[in-house]
């Protein structure tokens, strides 16, 4: 089958319409679930570790497609149209949405191995009587959600395929794409190395799954590269 490719460049093309159509409805029936039901959908869709009983092989899609409130889906969706969309009309939709998944994949798994040395680190603090075992409960139960780890693939997509593109800090400072993605990348390994070598995290960001998608996006993307497709230029 011949892969599907816009007809001319789309300001909102099919798979990043879509993703955020998704996003928002769901994020609706999370709203509903939890103010008519009293039950938050994130106990069954979010990522939890893989040694929660709350956890399901399914959770390792369907979690970046949920998000924690409005300011995150907002920030998500307006980041995911503002790289995204000029990625996917270079690539092609079946192509973009390919990377996408893999890049919210990448996120999960890495995700998933940070989360098992913590496991390991906690375990030993509660073990020698320096944490209660509420604070074990708890990192069993708190989930991980939200499009960032895909969106971090697309950023860094971005940024290989046009380095020399401006984006503006603050909406003021302009600032080469690739540095603005290096420095970004080093701010969420720092934060994330932070936070696991802590008993307590200092705070709720899943900073190794935005270093997954990033990863998973930079290695498809170069090989894709390699291949001759969607080269970029600016």
């Amino acid at each position: 089958m011949a892969e599907f490719r816009p007809g001319g460049f789309k300001i909102l093309p099919p798979v990043v319409k879509n993703i955020i159509i998704i996003c928002i409805l769901i994020f609706l029936a999370q709203q509903v679930a939890l103010r008519v039901f009293h039950y938050p959908l994130s106990y069954l869709f979010a990522l939890h570790y893989w040694q929660s009983p709350l956890f399901k092989p399914y959770q390792l899609v369907t979690h970046m497609f949920m998000h924690g409130g409005l300011a995150h889906i907002a920030f998500n969706m307006f980041a995911l149209w503002m790289f995204g969309y000029t990625i996917e009309n270079i690539w092609g939709s079946k192509r973009f949405l390919i990377f996408y998944m893999v890049c919210g994949l990448g996120a999960a798994i890495c995700f998933l191995g940070a989360q098992t040395f913590q496991f390991h680190h906690l375990m030993q603090e509660y073990q020698n009587g320096r944490l209660p075992l509420a604070v074990i409960e708890q990192f069993l139960a708190e989930p991980m959600l939200g499009a960032s780890g895909a969106i971090f693939g697309v950023l860094v997509a971005f940024g290989v395929m046009f380095p020399n593109s401006y984006l503006y800090f603050y909406f003021l400072v302009p600032i080469k794409t690739k540095w603005f993605v290096l420095g970004y990348i080093a701010l969420e390994l720092y934060s994330g190395i932070r936070n696991n070598v802590s008993a307590i995290p200092g705070d709720n960001v899943a900073h190794f799954a935005h270093l997954g998608g990033a990863l998973a996006g930079f290695i498809l993307t170069k090989y894709w590269i390699s291949k001759g497709i969607g080269k970029g230029g600016y």
